[in-house]
């Protein structure tokens, strides 16, 4: 799986997109915050304090849906369309050790990705205004989490199809749709339909975390949505190699 890792990471640092990605979502979410900073400063009368921070992370969660899938699209339908997906089952690599290589990867582009908008906070601690550090800890990794999830969603879509634009395409319509099933209250009504949709709703388990708490139901079901893309792509792969195809 390490190999994979240090591979796949060699592979998106080497990649414009990858960069491009990096920078549009830096420069986004700058923009964002010099925004968002903007607003709450001319406004007067608002929590500056922690409103600020919600407003910020509720714009890098849809920066995340934007960009994220730009980094899936290419994992696994790259190598089927390369041909080299069946060079990698000639090693002694399992399926598993492929998708949680290719997976970590990314994995750990967000977390740089997030890492870097840091800076927003320390900027602000410049001027002597009082940083609710807790509240956004608890943003940064509910953030994550949702990160997470895209990328595991997005993985599994690559690893079914040998376009990268198809791949980002589907992403982005799954992910949207489990964005708006819960946009509408009033057409589904207030009732269980309602309850049912909020509990396999992705978008809202972010709110709790940025209010500036961490809700274990909303750690765990992140956890494990991740989990289950990722043993559907596993699945995936498996069909594919006892199928022999590309």
């Amino acid at each position: 799986m390490s190999a994979v890792l240090r591979k796949e990471l060699t592979t998106i640092f080497s990649s414009l997109l990858a960069w491009m990605v990096i920078a549009l979502f830096l420069a986004m979410s700058g923009f964002y915050f010099w925004s968002n900073l903007s607003f709450f400063l001319l406004s007067g009368g608002f929590d500056l304090v922690r409103g600020l921070w919600q407003y910020q992370f509720l714009d890098m969660r849809s920066l995340l849906l934007t960009m994220l899938p730009l980094l899936t699209m290419r994992l696994l339908a790259e190598e089927r369309r390369q041909g080299t997906l069946e060079l990698l089952w000639t090693h002694p690599l399992r399926d598993g050790q492929i998708v949680f290589g290719k997976y970590l990867a990314v994995l750990l582009v967000l977390a740089l990705m997030l890492a870097a908008t840091l800076v927003q906070p320390l900027i602000l601690l410049q001027t002597d205004a009082v940083i609710p550090w807790g509240a956004i800890g608890a943003g940064y990794l509910g953030l994550f989490l949702l990160g997470g999830a895209f990328l595991s969603c997005g993985l599994l879509i690559s690893a079914l199809t040998d376009s990268q634009v198809i791949a980002a395409a589907l992403t982005y319509s799954v992910l949207l749709i489990f964005w708006a099933m819960t946009w509408n209250e009033y057409a589904v009504g207030s009732g269980g339909v309602l309850q049912a949709l909020l509990a396999i709703s992705l978008f809202d388990r972010l709110y709790d975390f940025v209010r500036g708490g961490i809700d274990l139901r909303d750690v765990v079901f992140l956890i494990l949505f991740s989990g289950v893309f990722l043993a559907w792509t596993m699945q995936a792969l498996g069909a594919r190699r006892w199928r022999g195809v590309r």
